[in-house]
């Protein structure tokens, strides 16, 4: 059994391709304006959900940004300011969440649309068994701005079956968590879905369907660098909100 969550506004507060536009810009990588650009591409995200047009813009401005970046360094980039950029940014309620699902014995898999390098690493440091991301087009070490798969929309859906397939997973007895109704293939893809934060559109499919719906919005507590990933902040504290609401989603699905 699985437990699938989106990354962006469902495990963390923001979009985190986004995120990363200051760290991105120190090494290089882009000028002031692309910073503010992606600073507003934020704003709207956070401030109004992310719709299909916006999200398809989103992806065209992200991926012609890129055009010749250096991938090694992109990933050295994340690695290095993961923790001061995305670790505040973590919903407690999700990280509970993940722990609950662990200590079930589920493997726990993000699944977002943001670019692999960024997902792998956010989801390693949550504690996922898992993660798949958008994979982009890179010749000789650095990206070309096109796309090898785009993990969005039935595309999640496609990829969430390809690793039940190979891992065993009982999609019917898995979970899945997302805050888009741009994500309905991902959440009809199981048999256990649940919304989280989720926009108008896919908070009207959870009222009919009669789906679970969460709602996160305390951030992870400030933790040192050398300890161990934020999941383990769950683990002592199941009786917290995310971990009932877990269990009243358990209760209601059984």
């Amino acid at each position: 059994m699985a437990a699938f969550f989106d990354l962006d506004k469902t495990v963390i507060a923001t979009s985190s391709t986004l995120a990363f536009s200051k760290p991105f810009r120190h090494g290089g990588l882009i000028n002031r304006r692309g910073v503010l650009k992606s600073a507003y591409a934020q704003f709207v995200f956070v401030a109004s959900g992310a719709d299909a047009d916006q999200v398809e813009r989103m992806r065209a401005h992200l991926t012609s940004l890129c055009a010749g970046w250096d991938v090694a360094q992109v990933r050295a980039i994340v690695e290095e300011t993961l923790h001061d950029i995305v670790h505040p940014l973590v919903y407690a309620e999700a990280a509970d969440l993940v722990a609950a699902h662990k200590a079930d014995g589920h493997d726990v898999v993000v699944v977002s649309a943001s670019g692999a390098e960024i997902v792998a690493p956010i989801a390693s440091m949550i504690g996922a068994t898992h993660s798949v991301g958008t994979e982009m087009v890179a010749v000789d070490g650095r990206y070309t701005g096109e796309i090898a798969f785009y993990c969005y929309g039935p595309n999640k859906a496609a990829a969430m079956r390809e690793l039940a397939e190979r891992n065993g997973y009982d999609l019917s007895r898995s979970h899945a968590y997302s805050d888009s109704s741009t994500d309905l293939p991902m959440l009809e893809a199981v048999g256990r879905p649940s919304v989280v934060n989720p926009d108008r559109a896919l908070r009207k499919v959870a009222v009919e369907r009669e789906w679970p719906v969460l709602a996160f919005t305390k951030p992870v507590p400030p933790r040192p660098r050398s300890t161990t990933p934020v999941v383990a902040i769950g683990l002592g504290a199941m009786a917290a909100t995310g971990a009932a609401w877990y269990g009243l989603q358990r209760r209601r699905k059984r």
